[in-house]
């Protein structure tokens, strides 16, 4: 009976584990983070594309955990906006050749 017993606690230990790692916010504080930093950086249109899409893949990785969903979206919402404007500082340099 004990060595079921430490089997179980054992089991049970790895869960709490596993469940305090899932619910992590450091991915949705990266999300917002490289959102930020996309945004600064998206007049200049290649680095808005690139750190717009991390900020896009964070936030996504970020939804996927419900404690720390809402900063997946924002991270998301600003990744987007740089890629946007990262399209319109791209275009305008194309329109002024």
């Amino acid at each position: 009976m004990s060595s079921d017993n430490t089997v179980a606690d054992r089991l049970l230990e790895e869960a709490r584990k596993k469940t305090a790692r899932q619910e992590n916010p450091a991915t949705g504080k990266v999300a917002l983070i490289v959102g930020a930093i996309a945004l600064l950086v998206s007049p200049v249109s290649i680095l808005g594309w690139i750190v717009g899409t991390a900020a896009v893949v964070t936030g996504v990785l970020a939804i996927k955990h419900p404690a720390i969903a809402k900063q997946g979206k924002i991270g998301i919402g600003l990744g987007i906006a740089a890629i946007l404007i990262g399209l319109f500082f791209f275009t305008l340099n194309i329109a002024m050749l």
